[in-house]
C-alpha cells in the first residue's frame, strides 16, 4: 500500500464531479534541458465546464517552455522523432490503462525543397530557397505562402503504452487520421492581429471519433499563452522573498509574472467520461510523458527531413503529473531518473516526499522544521478517500 500511495502522490488525480488538478514544471532536470522540444511544462485534468459538456473530461499537456514571441526564424515545431503521450489510470494501480499518443510531422513545402523566389533577371536569374517559415500572409484557407506545414496523428492505446492495442483517432468530419496544427503566431503581418490569430487557431479544434467510444471527443494542438504564473528568480534563489509576502493571498500579483509574455504548445483533448472510466470507479489518475529513441546518429549531410537517424527502443525522458515535484522536491541526483520512471515505481522517491528539504532552504539562526503534513496536503487535493493510507512524516530538524 505504501508504494501505491506514494505513486498516487506524484500523479495528478481528479474525482469526477469535483475540481480537477494542475501541475507545472519547466526545465526541471539536467538532461531535459538538452531537449526543450520534449520538455513537458504543465498538465491539467478537469471536468469540462462549458455548457452541455459536463460528461467530458478535459486533458491538457503543455510542452516547450519559455517560448518567446521573437523566437524566429524557426519558431517552435514539435519533435517528429518523439512520442508525446497522455496516460490515464482508471483502476488506481498507478499504471496506464489508456494512453493518447501524439506523433508529429513537419513538412517543408515543395517536396521538402522549400519555397523559392526568383532572384535576379535574365541570365543572372536564380531560383533561391527562402530562409523563413513563410513568404506572405497565412490563413486556414490559403497555405500557399507557408513554408513549413505541421501535422500530427493521434492514437488511443488500451493497456500498456507499448504493447497494448493501438487504434487511430480520426476526424469526425471526413474520417482523416491526420490533423493540421496551426502555425505559431509569427506576427501580425503573417497572421493578423491577436483576435484574427485566435480565430485562425480555433479553426484547428477538431471533433474526433475515438475508437470504442460512442460519443465524439475534441482535440486541439497549437501555440497558446503560457498558463502558469511564478516568479522564477526569487523561487530558485532559495525562495528569496519574505514569508509574509509568499503566504498572503492579497499579495498575489504584487510582482510581475516573468512568464506573462511567454507561450507554450498545448496538446488538448476532451474525452467522454464514459470512455475513461472503469466500472463504477470515479477517480481517474493522469499524467503526461514524452519519449525518444535510445540512439541518435547525427547525419553528416543533414537535410530538413533527415538531420539525424534515430533508432532503438523508446525511452521516456520527460514526465509530469503533480506540480513542481521534480523541480523542488526530488533531489538533483535523481531528477533524470524521476523523468524516466513510471508512477508505479515512485516508492523509490518516497524519502523526498516524507522528508522534504524545501523548508530548510531559507535558513535562519534557528533551525526550521519541515511541516509533516506537506505530502498529505498534495494528496488531499487529489483523493480524500486515500488520505488515511498516507504515512505521517516524523518531524526532523535541518542540518548541514
Amino acid at each position: 500500500m505504501r508504494a501505491r500511495t506514494i505513486a498516487a502522490v506524484l500523479t495528478v488525480a481528479t474525482t469526477l464531479g469535483a475540481t480537477g488538478a494542475i501541475a507545472s514544471s519547466h526545465r526541471e532536470a539536467p538532461f531535459i534541458t538538452k531537449a526543450p522540444k520534449v520538455d513537458s511544462t504543465d498538465f491539467y485534468m478537469f471536468r469540462s465546464y462549458e455548457a452541455d459538456r459536463a460528461d467530458f473530461v478535459t486533458l491538457i499537456a503543455n510542452y516547450i517552455p519559455f517560448q518567446e514571441a521573437y523566437g524566429g526564424p524557426n519558431f517552435f515545431t514539435m519533435d517528429p522523432e518523439a512520442l508525446y503521450e497522455i496516460h490515464i489510470d482508471n483502476d488506481g494501480n498507478a499504471q496506464e490503462d489508456i494512453t493518447f499518443q501524439f506523433r508529429f510531422t513537419n513538412t517543408l513545402a515543395n517536396a521538402n525543397n522549400g519555397l523559392t523566389l526568383t532572384i535576379g533577371t535574365g541570365a543572372q536569374a536564380k531560383t533561391v530557397a527562402v530562409p523563413l517559415f513563410n513568404v506572405g500572409a497565412i490563413t486556414t484557407a490559403n497555405q500557399a505562402a507557408l513554408n513549413v506545414q505541421e501535422s500530427y496523428t493521434l492514437k488511443v492505446i488500451r493497456g500498456n503504452r507499448r504493447t497494448g492495442v493501438a487504434k487511430d483517432v480520426t476526424n469526425a468530419v471526413g474520417g482523416s487520421a491526420t490533423f493540421r496544427k496551426p502555425t505559431d503566431y509569427i506576427g501580425t503581418k503573417s497572421l493578423g492581429l491577436p483576435p484574427v490569430y485566435e480565430a485562425y487557431a480555433r479553426e484547428h479544434i477538431f471533433s474526433v471519433n475515438i475508437p470504442d467510444c460512442a460519443t465524439p471527443g475534441r482535440v486541439f494542438v497549437g501555440q497558446r499563452k503560457e498558463s502558469f504564473a511564478v516568479n522564477l528568480g526569487p523561487i530558485f534563489d532559495l525562495v528569496n522573498a519574505p514569508a509574509a509576502i509568499i503566504t498572503d493571498p492579497t499579495k498575489r500579483g504584487a510582482v510581475a509574472n516573468p512568464l506573462a509574455s511567454n507561450n507554450i504548445t498545448t496538446l488538448a483533448l476532451e474525452v467522454p467520461i464514459a470512455c475513461l472510466k472503469a466500472g463504477t470507479q470515479d477517480i481517474l489518475g493522469g499524467w503526461t510523458s514524452s519519449s525518444v529513441r535510445q540512439a541518435r546518429a547525427i547525419n553528416p549531410s543533414p537535410t530538413f527531413a533527415k538531420p539525424s537517424r534515430d533508432g532503438g527502443a523508446w525511452q521516456q525522458i520527460s514526465r509530469l503529473g503533480m506540480p513542481l515535484v521534480n523541480e523542488v522536491v526530488v533531489g538533483l541526483p535523481d531528477k533524470d531518473r524521476f523523468n524516466a520512471s513510471q508512477p508505479k515505481d515512485d516508492a523509490q522517491f518516497a524519502t523526498y516526499v516524507t522528508n522534504p528539504t524545501p523548508p530548510c532552504w531559507r535558513r535562519s539562526s534557528a533551525p526550521r522544521r519541515p511541516p509533516s503534513s506537506r505530502a498529505r496536503t498534495w494528496w488531499r487535493r487529489s483523493s480524500p478517500a486515500s488520505l488515511a493510507s498516507t504515512p505521517t512524516a516524523p518531524r526532523r530538524r535541518c542540518s548541514a
